[in-house]
């Protein structure tokens, strides 16, 4: 295992175009950081310098204290696992994983590499298929086959390149928990690129959130979910995605298109004296105001709803609105930056199931104003984030990674011997 730290890295193509534009990253020893961000963000960019397989035009890249800018990717002790397997057809399954033990020629003895083939093998539920050839695999399986090899080399660290994006929903689901069960049990620094807003929320230790090449907010999960720094964080972030309206700042009032939210001290210090700012809230912090047990804490609002869809466990409810033209042309920004189809202007309210609330309806919902979060139309900062709960959350994170790492690695050791001790057993019975 090893650390990975970038300082000020660039990359500019012969063309002059910067893809990354100084990035500086601190991903700790065991850590699972993950790259996220729009298409041409720069994050496969990125991974593809660490490994080796782009030059890096400026700034150091360190693996292990060790600088190694110059280094050839087979001498950064590093493996990669690719979004399209890059497995070898001709080759059986575990020939494809022993494959780079084959390239350290005179390295490994044949017992040596049958015993990781077969411990990785082991490890990834692939025992049965090692005779077998990749075409006659299902896509999760010649995904195990790639992180199989992998494994095999006992790398400083593992890079995984939208490992998943080939895979349907329910395939992607199973391999995120195979990833993050690897993981832990081997405890190895891992960098893994994705767009997807699932793989991003539930597989990293902390997220680094690129844009246009640049580095915007390096935080846990819930770090950057809850206290995002800017629009562009709060907007990537979540799925669905955050709510942002117009609010006009009038008579000590928050006037949002379908609510009045009277100013508390939270939202009149962060206001200033701004006349207009825009307001961005989770749709899960809308609720229908007949569910609601303690409604005075909260503001009541009454909405037409549109459309509703109901998924069993929750309502979406689609309340379309009138923007402010002094803010529509940074929110048709937004979108734009991430990857949206530049429809029309709604709120998306995820109500409990519950709820009786139908298309067409005039609705009366509810929302919590301590739940809102207010920036600034010009710079897009966070005006509402509190940077001293940023730092709890992430050091709460941190404390569960190490605790998390420490149980996998106690249970992997008793099951090894657990292990052990059966084949002693089996041993004494041949015997």
């Amino acid at each position: 295992m090893a650390s990975i730290v970038l300082k000020d890295i660039v990359k500019k193509y012969g063309d002059g175009f910067p893809a990354v534009k100084g990035v500086s990253l601190e991903i700790a020893d065991g850590e699972f950081m993950i790259l996220v961000g729009p298409s041409g963000c720069g994050k496969s960019t990125l991974l593809r310098m660490i490994v080796g397989l782009e030059d890096i035009t400026d700034g150091d890249l360190e693996i292990g204290g060790r600088r190694v800018n110059e280094k050839a990717p087979r001498d950064r002790n590093l493996a990669m696992v690719f979004q399209n397997y890059a497995l070898y057809p001709h080759l059986t399954v575990f020939e494809n994983i022993a494959f780079p033990l084959r390239l350290a020629k005179g390295t490994f003895s044949q017992d040596e590499v049958r015993r990781r083939v077969e411990a990785a093998a082991d490890t990834l539920e692939l025992r049965e298929h090692l005779d077998r050839k990749p075409a006659n695999l299902s896509g999760g399986q010649r995904q195990r086959v790639a992180m199989g090899r992998a494994i095999v080399r006992q790398a400083d660290a593992f890079l995984f390149d939208e490992p998943l994006s080939n895979l349907d929903a329910k395939l992607r689901g199973q391999m995120r928990t195979e990833i993050a069960r690897m993981q832990r049990r081997l405890g190895t620094t891992t960098v893994y690129v994705t767009h997807d807003q699932t793989e991003a929320m539930t597989l990293g230790d902390r997220v680094a959130v690129l844009r246009k090449g640049e580095l915007q907010q390096v935080a846990s999960p819930r770090g950057l979910y809850e206290q995002p720094v800017n629009l562009f964080v709060a907007g990537f972030i979540g799925s669905p995605p955050m709510n942002f309206v117009p609010g006009e700042v009038r008579d000590d009032v928050l006037h949002l298109p379908f609510a009045d939210v009277p100013l508390d001290d939270r939202l009149r210090s962060v206001v200033g004296d701004r006349r207009l700012v825009i307001v961005g809230f989770r749709p899960e912090h809308v609720e229908d105001a007949a569910l609601v047990e303690d409604g005075s804490r909260g503001v009541a609002f009454r909405a037409d709803i549109d459309v509703t869809e109901w998924l069993g466990s929750e309502l979406y409810a689609y309340i379309p609105f009138e923007t402010n033209p002094e803010v529509a042309k940074k929110l048709e920004e937004l979108d734009r930056e991430l990857d949206g189809e530049g429809l029309r202007s709604q709120v998306v309210a995820v109500l409990s199931s519950e709820s009786r609330v139908r298309d067409g309806d005039t609705a009366e919902l509810w929302i919590d104003p301590a739940r809102l979060l207010v920036f600034d139309p010009e710079s897009s900062e966070n005006l509402t984030r509190d940077e001293e709960a940023a730092r709890r959350i992430d050091a709460e994170t941190e404390e569960e990674r190490r605790a998390a790492l420490e149980r996998a690695q106690r249970r992997e050791a008793a099951s090894g011997g657990a292990e052990d001790r059966e084949r002693s057993a089996s041993a004494r019975g041949a015997a």
